[in-house]
């Protein structure tokens, strides 16, 4: 069954249009090494709340709203493949470096999912 990654993190609203580009040429890279779907989501309802939230999770402070995304692949192994193929291509040097991020990626939170339920 198939594998995904999957992060949340805190984005500066001021930052959406530099996410953005960021994000789209990320997508284009990972989809053209393999990747099955690449997936950008900006929170809409997703409220604070009493013990945990996305908001909590990634400590969203003022003028910030909360980025989900999702990588999927065939499998683990696959990914591995694939992100080992991203992680090495030239476009993704500036990336890689961490500075001018349009996002606080100290806040970031990020995992491998095997995927259990497909419906």
């Amino acid at each position: 069954m198939a594998y995904v990654d999957g992060f949340v993190l805190p984005l500066p609203t001021s930052n959406l249009e530099s996410y953005r580009a960021m994000a789209t040429t990320c997508g284009a890279i990972w989809r053209e090494h393999g990747a099955l779907q690449y997936r950008e989501c900006i929170a809409d309802d997703v409220k604070p709340g009493k013990l945990t939230s996305f908001p909590q999770s990634v400590n969203l402070q003022p003028g910030e709203t909360v980025v989900f995304s999702w990588i999927v692949y065939a499998s683990r192994a696959h990914r591995d493949e694939v992100n080992d193929k991203v992680m090495k291509d030239p476009r993704m040097a500036d990336f890689m470096k961490g500075t001018d991020m349009p996002f606080d990626g100290k806040r970031m939170i990020y995992g491998g999912f095997d995927m259990f339920l497909d419906l």
